[in-house]
């Protein structure tokens, strides 16, 4: 049985009681990640303000999709719900909050410059029940900013939390484009940064040139991390590199391997290379038949 809540937002009655099975993509800052919540059963709109419970407590955000039907095929995933519509003095107070935490940004950047603090401000974020204001930023090491929260503290008259982030969450936080051209994984979908390491992308037959391998903050891009488990799985067929091997050019010790084309490149005592595929390998092992490519 199905209740028609309005145009393209259906309920579906279960056990009894009406379970809602729609989807919200909602924003908490400009050009910030996108959340999913279950929208409960409130009809929502794109450029709705809500109010929904974080893990830091209450927060105003705007709904920047159109609510969708969780498909059948997607993982049944616990998703927050949407608390209710967000009332025009919270909307109010919200904006207000917004241009505080510019107002927090300009002062503090003032006063680390004047201080002469080494650390460089990345953000300020203010809680929407104005508890507390956190400041971001980055350095080297530690930081004495005790100075710098008691003029914070003096203009504002709330309570200050600094906290300091590494490189990865600043560009987490800012966002931008990678060199792939598409924005930032990290400030997009990413929620827990996996470790990255060099070994990684020598798996992957990639450039060690640190200018191609790292990404904006300066580290090991996150996308080696994508495809590892792939290349581990695929060079368990071929043979490792350094291993003599038969082809009907004749013996040779393999210097290279191609995961994605599924071949290696073997060295030929007379001098010259040869690539050969993984089914030719095995074939050269009790036939002489088997195809190539010659390089000279």
């Amino acid at each position: 049985m199905r209740r028609k809540d309005s145009k393209d937002n259906y309920s579906t009655k279960r056990t009894g009681f009406w379970e809602v099975n729609k989807i919200v993509g909602i924003r908490f800052r400009n050009n910030g990640k996108v959340y999913d919540f279950d929208s409960g059963h409130f009809v929502l709109k794109k450029g709705d303000k809500v109010m929904v419970i974080t893990e830091e407590g209450p927060a105003i955000g705007c709904v920047c999709t159109e609510p969708q039907n969780r498909s059948g095929g997607a993982p049944k995933r616990p998703l927050k719900k949407v608390f209710r519509l967000a009332t025009e003095e919270e909307v109010r107070r919200y904006e207000e909050g917004i241009r505080l935490e510019r107002e927090v940004y300009r002062y503090c950047y003032e006063k680390v410059k004047e201080k002469g603090i080494p650390m460089s401000l990345v953000g300020v974020e203010r809680r929407f029940d104005g508890s507390k204001i956190v400041v971001y930023f980055t350095a080297e090491g530690r930081v004495d900013f005790r100075e710098l929260v008691k003029d914070l503290v003096r203009r504002f008259r709330t309570r200050i939390e600094m906290r300091q982030i590494g490189v990865r969450h600043q560009a987490k936080m800012v966002g931008g484009l990678g060199t792939c051209g598409r924005p930032l994984c990290c400030a997009t979908f990413i929620n827990s940064f996996a470790p990255v390491t060099i070994k990684m992308a020598k798996e992957q037959n990639l450039s060690l040139n640190p200018s191609k391998i790292s990404g904006m903050c300066g580290r090991l891009m996150c996308c080696l991390a994508f495809e590892e488990e792939f290349y581990k799985e695929a060079k368990k067929e071929m043979p490792k590199i350094g291993r003599k091997v038969k082809t009907k050019y004749g013996e040779g010790k393999v210097v290279r391997q191609n995961a994605l084309r599924r071949t290696i490149t073997v060295a030929l005592e007379s001098g010259n290379e040869v690539e050969i595929g993984l089914a030719d390998i095995n074939k050269s092992k009790s036939s002489s038949n088997n195809g190539g490519k010659e390089r000279r």
